[in-house]
């Protein structure tokens, strides 16, 4: 790809947390000309110099219409992701593995220049005893509990074997830490803690105990900052992996000074407990095993980023939590499926 010529992105899941920042990202980049967002439903976003398309990743049926639009682009970003329904794996893995197997099929058919994919800190095997944030080297076997997990780890597999067989392919893969934006928060609630959670409780004042527990400590990143890094990495000539979050690291005091609460030491298995009992009642989508995933998964260091990417944070996880807390009070969500806003209570 020619760093000095206008390229054309192509984004699968552009509708969604990262997407959705991707896209006006690169839509003010000078180095791009034309951006196509893909998704399974078209937004009711309209953003200058974004085209949109609908596709389904799942679906066999749609693989013709993914080689056409995947047929002339300079870079291909691939985010797309389904995160429930948690109760049956066999429908995510449909689009999650078999969707990027297709997407990967399509870019190699089309001798696509650039591949960027969305991988996770999920994607790492448990982190080393003591917590010693790890580099992009670390393992990543995922944690086996968890479908989000598992699904991370084996689309590395792949994409080990893919960057084998076609070397002129750049290929990035992107891991980054929990990703928050204000825009998100309805869609981010639905998924964690369910559709009919109240978002107006998360309010400091009614929050005057916060659960801790042994292994609660975790990154996490402001969206807009991701976005920039995948710019970044569609445009400088790098390859492999990097990691992304920002500082400090959460865990429950500093949880408990965001929210004004004091946090009360509680066994993890009683935490983990309660949500098993509200994800098996379909009350929320998080399962017991992506809960066993967050205790196990690893600090990340960002030093690659910061290096080859010349990329840092703008915002802190402070800033991002509280961002992601505004926006589950108010209902905030941007005009596409996966985000849509929505108030209860």
């Amino acid at each position: 790809m020619n760093p000095s010529a206008q390229q054309r992105v192509v984004v699968t899941g552009a509708t969604g947390n990262v997407g959705t920042s991707l896209v006006r990202a690169l839509a003010r980049e000078p180095l791009v000309g034309s951006v196509l967002g893909l998704a399974r439903r078209r937004p009711g976003l309209e953003l200058p110099g974004v085209e949109w398309a609908e596709v389904d990743l799942s679906l066999e049926g749609d693989e013709p219409r993914l080689a056409q639009y995947v047929a002339d682009a300079d870079a291909v970003v691939h985010l797309a992701w389904r995160f429930g329904p948690t109760h049956d794996p066999v429908e995510t893995w449909r689009t999650n593995v078999l969707g990027a197997v297709r997407v990967f099929d399509a870019v190699a058919a089309a001798r696509v220049p650039v591949l960027v994919h969305a991988s996770s800190v999920g994607a790492y095997s448990p982190g080393p005893k003591g917590g010693a944030p790890v580099s992009e080297a670390w393992p990543t076997h995922g944690w086996p509990g968890a479908a989000y997990t598992r699904e991370k780890a084996y689309l590395e597999r792949v994409l080990d074997t893919f960057e084998r067989d076609h070397p002129l392919t750049r290929v990035v893969r992107m891991r980054p830490s929990f990703l928050f934006k204000e825009e998100s928060a309805s869609g981010q609630r639905r998924i964690f803690a369910g559709r009919f959670f109240p978002g107006q409780l998360m309010r400091p004042e009614l929050l005057p105990l916060l659960p801790e527990f042994e292994g609660l400590r975790f990154q996490v990143l402001h969206t807009e900052d991701a976005a920039d890094a995948y710019r970044r990495a569609i445009l400088r000539d790098v390859r492999g992996a990097f990691n992304l979050a920002a500082d400090p690291v959460l865990d429950a005091d500093s949880l408990g000074r965001l929210l004004n609460a004091r946090p009360v030491k509680v066994p993890a298995g009683a935490v983990r407990g309660a949500l098993s009992a509200a994800w098996r009642l379909r009350l929320a989508q998080a399962s017991p095993g992506l809960f066993d995933a967050l205790l196990h998964m690893p600090l990340l260091s960002t030093e690659r980023a910061r290096r080859e990417l010349e990329w840092e944070p703008s915002a802190s996880s402070l800033e991002a939590v509280e961002a992601f807390l505004r926006g589950v009070r108010a209902g905030t969500g941007d005009d596409t499926a996966p985000l849509a806003g929505h108030r209860i209570g």
